[in-house]
């Protein structure tokens, strides 16, 4: 098929905003507005024009600028960050600080528009510059060393979001400012980790790949999780064999987070260690250990990598967390992971309820937040699916509703389809549900939870014999997850519609095990018991249910029926019979 011709350009992008806008907006809309003119007027259009660079668009208090030259790029930057920081030593409305990002690169050019990697890589680096600080690539930056005044922290090599092979980036600091030292230390990006080649302690040869290749596959699982910046495998490698004080090391890539372990064969079996440390301090944050017969050592390796991935997640995040609520003024992030760590604890109300709380302080700083959206839509999905609402409808509702607008603000949000699957698979939508499912996995093998939704799915399609294998690949993925003990009792629900009552009891109180509180659990249990002719201990289970949750009645229960397949509304309707000689209320 023909095309047109495309024009190109090679040009340094630079691309900038102003920290913390939203959270400053709400502040003062008026007043947040009439000092960013002031600069734009009086500061940094001035700069461009001055260093020869055009405008490309502006959106909001970010910027797009081409420059022909990368030295010219970067001495406006300098300019410009370096005459900020004056004003805000000479004004009131300090606040106002940007972050700036610089690469030279190939660009498409469409009328005064442009495109491409040169400009998605730019935005990044401007994604994780400091605020008043300039971040550039190693394409910017051997063009401008020794020809600006300035000295530049060596970041190593990123996985950026979107951007398919790692970045190396630097920070620019400086020489000579009124206002910053160029000695000031960039501090340490959130969630900033390197992952050190594991040690074989065994030295068997033979295992030499697998070690590597669990460094390599946690390097890009890690760079999956939002706000991440994993130094790419290149930098970590250069250490491989060493001895590695961990503390120096945080410092010369600037990571707040070193993953170390070591792989260790014994007879026919395989034990791995793996520790997380903070490179601020050297203490060991989190410790993990596997021990398996050594089988496919590849299929191992999906197993332990996809484990740690999920584990090290939770981790990081409350971690982060725990940062943040010593911070004075804390930003988006703060109190995104804030109620991250509040949704990870597990879906009681009152987890659910803080959670919920941080994330609708995010969105009324970030309104397009996406993981705050995501966040936000996973609270009212679970709380519409969790039997302790007659208004389930409402709530799955406005899950979709802001889990479409998340979607359309970054498409490949492999949470947020996977949570849209849930909410479709909740409102009889299961073949569409799992299709969201399915592509969320696409983009992130390691979301057990998508396993999970799918195997209740085939439940409410009719076929309930599939479920335990979905489930099981869940555990395997995640089997410590706080959501596990909501797919152990998936696995009981399928039984009870397959009529296996026994086999239905022993799944829904390993369920209930991991989750006491879980009162839907105990009526599935009085229902299966009920059906098997222990109408005593069926009624036992009742009660606790009803203890948890007094205002339960099967009524309710009805009400929650997420399909209208036959074979699954006859499954329903055996165990509304067995809530009933339980003595469960009718409603």
């Amino acid at each position: 098929m023909a095309t047109g011709y495309v024009e190109r350009r090679l040009a340094a992008v630079l691309a900038a905003d102003v920290a913390g806008y939203s959270r400053l907006m709400g502040a003062d809309e008026v007043g947040t507005l009439s000092v960013l003119k002031a600069v734009r007027g009086e500061l940094v259009d001035p700069e461009i024009a001055e260093h020869k660079g055009r405008i490309v668009k502006t959106t909001g208090d970010g910027m797009l600028v081409e420059f022909a030259s990368s030295v010219d790029a970067v001495t406006c930057a300098i300019a410009i960050q370096r005459r900020m920081a004056e004003r805000a030593a000479s004004t009131a409305d300090s606040q106002l600080r940007y972050r700036i990002g610089i690469n030279i690169g190939d660009i498409i050019i469409d009328a005064d528009d442009i495109f491409g990697d040169g400009v998605n890589i730019a935005a990044r680096l401007e994604g994780i510059a400091e605020p008043g600080g300039v971040c550039i690539s190693s394409s910017a930056y051997e063009q401008v060393r020794g020809k600006v005044n300035a000295d530049f922290v060596d970041l190593g090599e990123l996985s950026l979001k979107n951007i398919c092979r790692p970045t190396r980036a630097y920070a620019v600091s400086p020489r000579e400012s009124p206002v910053r030292q160029a000695s000031t230390p960039v501090s340490a990006p959130r969630l900033s980790v390197v992952v050190l080649p594991f040690t074989n302690f065994g030295g068997d040869p033979a295992h030499e790949h697998f070690v590597d290749g669990l460094t390599e596959s946690l390097t890009t699982d890690l760079s999956r999780i939002n706000g991440s910046l994993v130094i790419a495998r290149n930098t970590a490698f250069t250490f491989k064999g060493k001895s590695v004080d961990v503390k120096a090391l945080g410092r010369e890539l600037n990571v707040r987070y070193a993953l170390e372990g070591s792989v260790q064969p014994g007879g026919n079996r395989l034990r791995v260690n793996v520790q997380l440390i903070d490179a601020a301090t050297g203490n060991h944050l989190w410790a993990e250990r596997f021990d398996k017969p050594i089988a496919d050592l590849f299929d191992m390796q999906d197993e332990i990598v996809a484990r740690l991935a999920n584990a090290l997640g939770a981790q990081l995040i409350a971690v982060e967390a725990r940062r943040a609520q010593s911070v004075v003024h804390p930003d988006v992030m703060d109190l995104y992971f804030q109620g991250a760590a509040c949704r990870n604890r597990g879906p009681t109300p009152e987890h659910l309820a803080s959670a919920k709380g941080f994330f609708e302080k995010v969105l009324a700083l970030e309104p397009e937040n996406v993981e705050a959206l995501v966040g936000h839509a996973y609270v009212d999905a679970i709380r519409a699916g969790s039997f302790v609402t007659d208004d389930r409808i409402r709530g799955f509702q406005e899950a979709e509703a802001t889990l479409v607008k998340a979607l359309s603000l970054v498409p490949d949000h492999a949470q947020a389809h996977m949570l849209l699957g849930f909410v479709q698979i909740s409102t009889n939508r299961a073949a569409q549900g799992i299709a969201e499912c399915e592509q969320a996995l696409s983009l992130d093998r390691n979301l057990a939870a998508a396993h999970g939704w799918i195997g209740i799915a085939k439940v409410y399609m009719g076929r309930a014999e599939e479920t335990e294998a979905h489930i099981r690949e869940a555990l395997r993925l995640s089997p410590r997850d706080t959501g596990a003990f909501r797919w152990v009792h998936f696995i009981g629900v399928a039984k009870m519609h397959l009529n296996a009552d026994f086999e239905a009891v022993a799944w829904l109180r390993r369920g209930v095990e991991l989750n006491r509180n879980y009162a839907i659990g105990h009526f599935r249990i009085a229902a299966a018991l009920a059906r098997l002719g222990q109408l005593a201990q069926a009624k036992t289970a009742a009660q606790a249910g009803l203890t948890l949750d007094p205002n339960f009645t099967i009524r309710r229960f009805r009400s929650h029926f997420a399909s209208d397949n036959p074979a699954y509304l006859s499954g329903c309707e055996r165990a509304c019979d067995g809530m009933r000689m339980a003595g469960v209320p009718e409603g």
